[in-house]
């Protein structure tokens, strides 16, 4: 559901983003339960009690500013109360006690914040017993072996707050985890989330987030006050490409049910006063982002936050995704805490000027865009199975902010796998279809990108991805020892509302008024094919179609290409009419693209191993 309230705000003004902020808080004041706060059924990997006490808690990172901003928010009693009685062991609300990589930790975050940025009300309010058992409860996360990831922040702002209350604090459990933080730093401003290298918007909404909160009040510890902010500063010069001139961010990888938490890093930023972009651009991207996600259909009939992107939809969902969890979106509100005077609300708005082709080594991927669309051309992920989905979240060969992406709803045909922007292969004719999963070598260059994976250990599939915006040229090498069936699936586009299909033996398309997806055969051997994708596999829209090509390949060597186009805005019809051209060259190819000349040469095989 829209909330038209929500739609209509200017968000211009810090009063405007109050509004906003209250307006969200408020379906929750009579949602109030045992362990916290409950408003719907559907369980998470952890139970009931957890998921209560997660409803609870994640609204403060909204109100918690708000306080600290000069704000007044009637039922912050109501989240006190319940909070205390969350933390006593004797009250049968008891939050419990933990155990290894327990949900409770992330949630500890919320109340370190609050114990570090508005220590008024969320200590020196507290009676001594209520200090006790809040800080017996929070302390126990230092008694556990902790994952090295964004996770150890949870730590570090639960002894920093202790520090600044003047707590007994864990120093040795603190080293540990600003070292293992500061191990996960790769350059350029950018971190790597855990030991198989995720690059995904946790860097921003936690690395950075919780980074420069501890650069704001760890006046103890000026080394890493530092290292926070000039890291911070360092990723402001490149995150800004992810953004269209709209707000929209291109949707990648896992926990997109957090919505405009993708933006909250330009809160934070002035949250711990660091200009890293003149103050106008950084007001603008951070309440661009937040005017196209209130305009989305993103709330339940009873005006709550849902579980979902552009829509209510669970099958896009994590296994830690309770109906309480969208609210991290609340940490893009930090700005809230500044006061009505600072640079940031009196600056006016300025669109920042963003190169339409960046190359971003530390996100692995390859960044066009014109101001309508983003596409992030994205390999060498390689990430754990254990995640929800992880295969289309982090490995297909782009990512739109137009377009979105789509999730599967079975491996078993094209409908129900929803393969866009990935090229999917089954044995033969069974239609159980798999995408790339972790690839043996990749490689990024200026103008494309290079990955070879095996999804059986006698098929072996080396990828060329060509970014072209709003086209992009695709070459395979298909070495196979088995008959097998391909499918390279374009971009998913709403079959909802008028559109026309547009096919030959060489292509296929949908055009609608303002968006075009079609793919194009370049090198023969393929079938175009318009897949219709199971309802709620997109994020974006609920009803699909996906243009494809689909080869039928016997054991030996393949050669396949196909240009694909992904267009939105005025006339995206045009390029159909000049789609890229490639060139057989020695041993190579030339790609021929408006005035673009790439020479890719297929024997040359990628050094980087993951």
């Amino acid at each position: 559901m829209h909330n038209e309230r929500l739609k209509n705000n200017p968000l211009a003004t810090k009063q405007d983003v109050t509004e906003a902020l209250l307006e969200m808080l408020r379906p929750l004041e009579n949602c109030f339960s045992l362990h916290g706060m409950c408003y719907s059924t559907g369980e998470a990997q952890y139970g009931g009690c957890v998921a209560e006490l997660e409803a609870l808690l994640r609204p403060l990172w909204g109100i918690i500013p708000f306080s600290v901003g000069g704000g007044q928010y009637p039922a912050l009693d109501k989240y006190m109360c319940k909070i205390l009685e969350g933390v006593n062991p004797k009250s049968p609300s008891y939050w419990g006690r933990l155990d290894a990589q327990c949900q409770r930790m992330v949630e500890m975050a919320t109340l370190a914040v609050g114990m570090c940025i508005a220590k008024d009300r969320f200590w020196d309010a507290l009676s001594s017993k209520d200090q006790d058992n809040l800080y017996n409860w929070l302390y126990q996360i230092n008694d556990y072996t902790m994952q090295v990831s964004n996770w150890r922040f949870f730590r570090i702002l639960v002894n920093t707050a202790f520090i600044l209350c003047g707590c007994e604090h864990s120093q040795e459990r603190l080293d540990e985890d600003l070292t293992a933080v500061d191990s996960l730093y790769d350059s350029g401003g950018w971190y790597i989330d855990g030991g198989q290298g995720r690059r995904d918007y946790y860097i921003p909404f936690a690395f950075h987030f919780y980074g420069l909160i501890y650069a704001k009040v760890a006046v103890h510890d000026p080394i890493y006050q530092k290292k926070f902010i000039d890291r911070a500063t360092e990723f402001a010069k490149t995150f800004p490409a992810f953004f269209v001139d709209s707000g929209e961010a291109v949707p990648f990888g896992r926990s997109m049910a957090y919505r405009f938490a993708q933006g909250c890093f330009w809160g934070a930023l002035a949250f711990a006063d660091v200009e890293a972009l003149p103050w106008g651009q950084i007001k603008f991207l951070a309440l661009q982002h937040m005017r196209h996600w209130l305009a989305q259909d993103i709330f339940t009939p009873g005006g709550q936050l849902s579980v979902g992107y552009y829509y209510p939809n669970q099958v896009m969902a994590e296994a830690y995704n309770s109906y309480g969890s969208p609210y991290w979106a609340f940490k893009a509100f930090i700005m809230l805490a500044l006061p009505d005077g600072h640079p940031f609300w009196q600056a006016q708005e300025e669109m920042p000027n963003t190169s339409e082709s960046l190359v971003i080594p530390q996100a692995r991927g390859i960044l066009q865009r014109d101001d309508k669309q983003v596409q992030y051309y994205v390999v060498g992920q390689n990430i754990q199975s254990w995640m929800s989905l992880s295969q289309p979240k982090y490995e297909k060969f782009v990512y739109s902010s137009h377009f979105g992406f789509s999730v599967p709803k079975s491996a078993i045909g094209l409908g129900h796998g929803a393969f866009d922007n990935t090229l999917a292969i089954c044995e033969g004719d069974d239609e159980f279809f798999r995408m790339r999963y972790g690839v043996e070598n990749f490689e990024i260059f200026e103008d494309y990108l290079y990955s070879k994976w095996l999804p059986w250990p006698d098929v072996t599939i080396e990828s060329y991805i060509v970014p072209l915006f709003p086209w992009h040229m695709r070459l395979h090498i298909v070495n196979t020892g088995r008959r097998v069936t391909l499918a390279d699936g374009g971009f998913a586009i709403s079959r909802d509302g008028y559109y026309k299909p547009a096919s030959d033996d060489n292509s296929c398309a949908i055009i609608r008024d303002d968006s075009t997806s079609a793919i194009v055969s370049l090198a023969g051997g393929h079938e175009p094919q318009l897949v219709w994708a199971e309802p709620n596999t997109n994020l974006m829209v609920p009803r699909t179609i996906i243009p494809s090509m689909i080869a039928k390949a016997n054991p030996g060597k393949h050669f396949y290409a196909t240009a694909v186009l992904g267009a939105y805005g005025a006339n995206p019809t045009k390029y159909l009419e000049n789609p890229p051209r490639l060139a057989k060259e020695n041993n190579g190819y030339l790609i021929y693209n408006e005035d673009k000349r790439i020479k890719i040469t297929l024997e040359k095989t990628a050094v980087c191993s993951v």
